[in-house]
């Protein structure tokens, strides 16, 4: 009984959180939201993909903020204001257009970065060894006119370019189908409570109270953040860009990703991770995240990453740093000799609990069964009924079994039967207890490395495979994302429209945008200094990575020594003992995710936010009130960000004209 009235109580309490909860559900997908979706697509995007190859930052907040205070205004001159559920359905459409695909190597602009990335792969030198072993429907020879004229208009782009488009198709219908069924069990038959999910809404309610201008005191803390990240972005950003157009490389007044300090304290500290990001974005992100995480973040990182690295390298387990070497070369260099092993087992180590943790709620089931609903109770005008679930498992089904049988026709060698567990048995479950854990706790939970584990067990010893669409995902995200939309008020359909017409809309923007950057200058190039600086570092990780199999490969056997099955159960066992210790403590459980995720982070991103964090709660805090200052901070950093971004893409477009003009014959 206790279970079930602590879950109870945890739910209504994220619906009070909710000032959208129990509203009318509205459409919230109209032809101002398609004619938002064309704004974000061609105008936004393309900031976003310079600014990732730049400062390997995404728009995120700025594209957001800028789309819905640019249309709520306009709409308010038309006498036809936007409602909450198209101003939701921008916040949505933004984050998602926008979104950076993968922070380690600053890629947005949609899914034709990918291509990008492949094709200065098969040229990198890294990729030398096994250059001609990638496959021609992953991308061309490096030979090809398509790669040495920079062209995506070739016929050798053909294949790559349909399987990326069928990989996006297939992509969305799965996400959506077990998403949207993991949120029925989760939501409506479970009643479990997303805690997480009002944070996100509110978010987006936030921004329709701003577009509308309900409360001017959003507006007064936006624009001062606005103002901030305008002087700074001219600095940050700006300067650099206008540079790198006008001379061919890039003059950073502030040195762009951080402040390498690794030569400088070699000697005092051997193999310390030493050094300081300049962005004060991740000063303003520190007022903002939860205390508990930043301070777990910043001390594991710092102790780990500064304190430990030099006791390790004098023990001799850092074999192969010497000194000079620059912070990225450190930092692979102390990860493959130690911190990669010890990470695995420290994030086996979370996964491992998270399963307790589920397990512990199942043991309970008849308890909770009072506080159950059902399948076939569905919220009126919420845009589903009870049968909508069954559509949804079809169209995941379908999806999952046409990307199974891509891959066993790309990749004929390799078990069939692994193709089928994973998308079939592994996905779901895993997916399931991912939303589980999301709904109870906020926190996911991940198994990290296992499709390199199971390509290393099978010794398939291609390098096809890795470049093959595998049916491995953890979806359980989605559910948290179909309960935000729940307590917005949007219908669901909504979603469903706009993710149709989303498809073809970043397709095209992404093929057009991508295709024009690449063909005026090579990427990456002193032009965009973060590419320039960490593209390299990615290479060599996956070349390591695809040659682990390949016979008589000594960077294959150099990694597979990194992998220490020792190293592997200490960090898993220290994972287990932290948890424990911390609990015993009565230590926040952020803090516990906050110190292991900062075990292999680097201190120059960690330092800042934890100065923002003490700056936040030290003085902001104590001089305007504690909740004075909650309400405040997110607004602020929006605002921030909302200044860098316009300044970024002020520079942007500029230097996209400056390219244009480049190539006109006079």
């Amino acid at each position: 009984m206790a279970i079930r009235d602590e879950i109870a109580l945890a739910r209504e309490t994220a619906e009070t959180q909710s000032v959208e909860a129990g509203q009318r559900f509205e459409e919230g997908f109209t032809v101002r939201t398609a004619i938002g979706t064309l704004f974000i697509a061609f105008i936004m995007l393309p900031g976003a993909l310079y600014l990732g190859l730049v400062a390997g930052q995404g728009l995120g907040p700025a594209a957001q903020w800028v789309t819905i205070v640019l249309f709520a205004e306009v709409a308010r001159r038309s006498f036809a204001p936007l409602k909450k559920q198209e101003i939701y359905i921008l916040f949505y459409v933004a984050s998602s257009l926008t979104v950076l695909m993968s922070g380690g190597i600053g890629l947005s602009g949609g899914p034709f970065g990918w291509l990008i990335w492949n094709q200065y792969f098969i040229q990198s030198p890294p990729a030398t060894p096994i250059a001609d072993q990638i496959p021609t429907w992953a991308v061309p020879r490096p030979d090809s006119l398509a790669i040495l004229h920079r062209t995506f208009f070739h016929r050798d782009w053909l294949i790559p370019i349909v399987l990326l488009v069928t990989n996006e198709i297939f992509g969305r219908m799965m996400w959506m189908g077990l998403g949207y069924t993991l949120f029925r069990i989760t939501n409506d038959v479970e009643r479990l409570p997303f805690p997480m999910a009002p944070v996100a809404a509110s978010g987006a309610t936030a921004l329709a109270e701003a577009g509308r201008k309900e409360e001017s005191w959003r507006w007064r803390v936006f624009s001062t953040g606005a103002v901030i990240g305008l002087v700074y972005g001219f600095f940050y950003l700006a300067i650099p860009i206008f540079t790198s157009v006008l001379f061919g490389k890039a003059f950073m007044l502030i040195p762009i990703p951080f402040f390498d300090l690794v030569p400088n304290t070699e000697h005092i500290l051997p193999a310390a991770l030493t050094g300081l990001s300049g962005d004060l974005g991740l000063v303003l992100t520190g007022f903002v995240i939860p205390a508990p995480i930043v301070i777990g973040s910043a001390t594991a990182s710092i102790l780990c990453q500064v304190f430990t690295n030099p006791i390790l390298q004098r023990m001799g387990l850092l074999p192969d740093w010497y000194p000079g070497m620059s912070t990225i070369q450190t930092q692979l260099t102390v990860s493959m000799n130690f911190w990669l092993s010890v990470g695995i087992g420290v994030q086996l180590a979370v996964a491992f609990i998270g399963i307790v943790a589920v397990v512990r709620v199942l043991m309970f089931r008849k308890q909770l069964v009072a506080n159950r609903g059902s399948l076939s109770q569905i919220p009126v005008g919420r845009g589903d009924k009870a049968n909508t679930v069954y559509l949804a498992i079809g169209a995941w089904l379908v999806a999952t079994v046409g990307v199974i049988t891509i891959a066993h026709q790309l990749v004929p060698g390799f078990p069939l039967w692994i193709f089928i567990f994973f998308g079939l048995v592994w996905t779901p479950i895993n997916s399931y207890i991912s939303a589980r854990m999301i709904a109870l706790t906020g926190q996911g939970v991940s198994f990290p490395y296992l499709r390199e584990a199971t390509i290393l067990k099978t010794g398939y010893d291609r390098v096809d495979i890795w470049y093959a669409p595998m049916p491995l995902a953890d979806h359980g995200w989605a559910a948290q994302r179909f309960r935000e939309v729940e307590l917005t008020g949007t219908r669901f359909t909504s979603i469903l429209y706009a993710e149709a017409f989303m498809l073809p809309v970043v397709l095209l923007a992404s093929f057009l945008f991508w295709a024009f950057f690449w063909h005026t200058s090579q990427i990456p190039s002193a032009q965009y200094p973060y590419a320039q600086k960490f593209w390299p570092l990615h290479a060599q990780m996956n070349a390591l990575w695809q040659q682990i199999n390949l016979k008589g490969s000594s960077t294959g056997q150099w990694l597979l020594r990194a992998l220490r099955t020792d190293y592997i159960i200490g960090g898993f066992t220290g994972g287990v003992a932290l948890f424990a210790i911390f609990s015993a403590l009565r230590l926040p459980l952020l803090f516990y995710y906050g110190f292991v995720g900062g075990i292999g982070a680097l201190p120059h991103y960690t330092i800042p936010m934890l100065f923002g964090t003490i700056l936040g709660h030290r003085y902001f805090a104590r001089r305007f009130g504690t909740e004075q200052w909650r309400l405040w901070a997110p607004v602020l950093l929006a605002g921030f960000s909302c200044g860098m971004g316009l300044v970024g893409m002020a520079a942007i477009a500029l230097a996209i004209i400056g390219r244009s003009v480049s190539y006109l014959p006079y």
